[in-house]
């Protein structure tokens, strides 16, 4: 998929951008990574910014940095200068929500912002969806209510992170029973569509073509399903309801989708064309590699993953082909640096391996966090950007 047909512009991303949830194309895969021949010791502390309690991941384009977090009753979103962690604009609002129950100790916002050309959007964790200019952060247009939302529920917690595709913002709200997948205009926050169904879920969309018919493919609470990203219509979809939620995001591999839940384990699907619609057909199951909230990565044929431990599987087959048995954790967030995987564990450490079939073969282990660190690392040149709950660091290879 070509970043054109994620960002509103359309204008080309230079390298070591990560404009969104997972990267460019929302497949963990970075550009321009460069990668040490010797790894050292120790990574270099830059400086580390208080940005607000959260879990969003932050992005990175050209020579702003937005993190989203909370503090007190407001939701924050920041611009910083990557080069110093200067602040450059900051738009705060009042979160209107708090978060209890199990969840409690995330009281801030998990979901990533995206940046489409000149604007940035935002989910807070009580659904109210903002759209600022990237530039300056004035706001533009918001998103709060159930009118806002056509008649969508608005009183579940916001974990998924918004894609824009051909100019639209696209999210899932509502509950676990009911809820509706719409797309607002970036340009000016009209509603485009809204496509009524599942509950909402943890899990974040992304966007294949095949047989070019461009789709949107997402988990919902209780399925798997492909929907037509310009009118919503729903074109296809499998039963899957992982133990406690869906949360991961599918994983494309040509008119492959690749998925994955707590208790369930790692499947694929075909999807093809069938007279007026798609047909799905069942390609294999992996009943022992099942992630709660790690989504794979994909890279030449293999899966990487984190199942309490690290994982390879063949994406061919499903089998895995090792796994590592030291434990980090509830998740890894792990991204395709090229010659290496990286991964930052929920214990604060950012782990180089060797994306090899054989075993696992770690390459280089750096603490950077001294708290939980939930979202994902961004990696450009020799720079990496960790969020933890309350702050951003820059570390670099030196």
């Amino acid at each position: 998929m070509a970043a054109s047909a994620v960002l509103i512009s359309g204008a080309p991303l230079v390298a070591q951008e990560w404009p969104q949830w997972r990267g460019v194309n929302r497949d963990g895969k970075v550009t321009g990574f460069d990668a040490p021949a010797t790894w050292p010791t120790n990574l270099t502390r830059r400086w580390q910014v208080a940005v607000g309690k959260g879990d969003a991941s932050p992005v990175l384009v050209g020579e702003k940095l937005y993190t989203f977090g909370r503090r007190e009753g407001d939701e924050v979103v920041l611009c910083l200068e990557p080069a110093t962690g200067q602040s450059i604009w900051e738009a705060k609002y009042p979160a209107g929500r708090v978060v209890g129950g199990p969840a409690a100790g995330h009281p801030g916002p998990r979901s990533t912002p995206v940046v489409a050309g000149s604007r940035i959007c935002t989910l807070g964790v009580g659904v109210i969806l903002s759209c600022f200019d990237a530039t300056n952060g004035a706001l533009l247009w918001r998103k709060q209510t159930a009118a806002d939302y056509l008649g969508a529920s608005t009183k579940s917690d916001a974990s998924m992170s918004p894609i824009v595709v051909d100019g639209r913002c696209i999210l899932h709200v509502g509950d676990g029973t009911n809820g509706a997948i719409i797309a607002f205009d970036v340009a000016s926050g009209e509603p485009k569509w809204k496509c009524d169904g599942d509950g909402h879920a943890s899990s974040s969309p992304v966007v294949m073509t095949t047989a070019g018919k461009k789709q949107l493919v997402t988990l919902t609470a209780k399925h798997l399903a492909g929907l037509d990203p310009a009118n919503g219509k729903l074109l296809w979809q499998v039963p899957f309801q992982a133990t406690q939620g869906n949360n991961t995001t599918p994983i494309v591999d040509g008119s492959t989708v690749i998925y994955t839940g707590q208790g369930k384990g790692l499947f694929a699907l075909k999807i093809e064309p069938q007279g007026e619609g798609f047909t799905t057909t069942p390609l294999w199951t992996n009943t022992q590699a099942g992630a709660r909230f790690t989504t794979p990565v994909l890279k030449d044929g293999l899966l990487f993953g984190y199942n309490n431990g690290f994982f390879c599987a063949s994406a061919q087959t499903g089998a895995t082909l090792w796994s590592d048995p030291v434990r980090r954790g509830q998740s890894a967030a792990l991204v395709d640096g090229g010659p290496v995987i990286l991964a930052l564990t929920l214990n604060g450490e950012l782990e180089a391996f060797k994306p090899i079939n054989t075993d696992y073969a770690e390459l280089a282990r750096f603490k950077v966090a001294n708290a939980e660190t939930w979202a994902h690392p961004v990696v450009a040149g020799k720079r990496v950007f960790v969020r933890d709950n309350e702050t951003v660091i820059l570390w670099t290879l030196d």
